[in-house]
């Protein structure tokens, strides 16, 4: 099942040490597919492997790139029955593990999984690269009504990239910021989104993988200089 957390109005760690930029390339659009179990964790000199297993996942492939938790990475290996269930493969390099929290994550913990936009595929959240620009904590959460409510912290130096209305994207899942304040901002989620994903499994002081809009980015070069 296809899962994003739009259709909605709907701390942080040191922010140096988050700043990451995957090694590989690919366009996805923050509409989590699934969630994955991390089945085994191998420490090498070089960085870190993950084994993650996943349901219905049928045409994964080596050298295709894929989105866990919002991090762009490479899929080594592969297997899977007929159902399309079974495991893939990443590699972290050094860098990705220093800084994102995946080289925190254990056996047994769920990750949000999405593999990159095919070229004739729907888009239906926004432009997500699956570069983390940091890593944000989770402040608070709130149940309203059938809906949730999850404030995070705005780490040093983003806060211009984060408006109200606008498209942020938290450990893969494509949202809008419901409000933003000074020093943290708000996303409304739908109960499909806080279900299907993660978010379900987070809480206070949980960290957090943020990528802001890219177009921001974009307009922030442009005009550098002239404002």
């Amino acid at each position: 099942m296809r899962v994003d957390g739009r259709g909605n109005t709907d701390g942080a760690r040191t922010p140096n040490r988050y700043v990451s930029r995957a090694p590989r390339s690919g366009m996805f659009t923050g509409i989590v597919e699934g969630t994955g179990t991390i089945r085994s964790r191998t420490e090498t000199p070089d960085g870190l492997r993950l084994r993650i297993g996943v349901e219905g996942f049928d045409d994964l492939h080596h050298g295709q790139s894929v989105s866990v938790s919002g991090v762009c990475l490479t899929v080594e290996k592969y297997e899977a029955d007929a159902e399309g269930d079974g495991w893939f493969e990443v590699f972290l390099a050094s860098e990705t593990v220093a800084k994102t929290y995946l080289g925190e994550v254990r056996e047994g913990d769920a990750v949000n999984v999405e593999r990159a936009m095919p070229a004739d595929g729907r888009f239906d959240g926004h432009v997500v690269q699956g570069h983390v620009d940091t890593v944000a904590e989770v402040t608070g959460i709130e149940r309203v009504g059938e809906d949730w409510r999850f404030a995070f912290a705005i780490p040093e130096g983003h806060a211009d990239y984060l408006v109200d209305k606008g498209s942020v994207t938290l450990d893969g899942i494509s949202l809008t910021v419901a409000e933003k304040r000074e020093g943290e901002f708000d996303v409304a989620i739908i109960p499909t989104t806080y279900d299907l994903t993660t978010l379900s499994e987070k809480s206070v002081g949980d960290p957090v993988h943020l990528e802001v809009d890219v177009i921001a980015k974009y307009v922030e070069n442009m005009v550098d200089g002239y404002v």
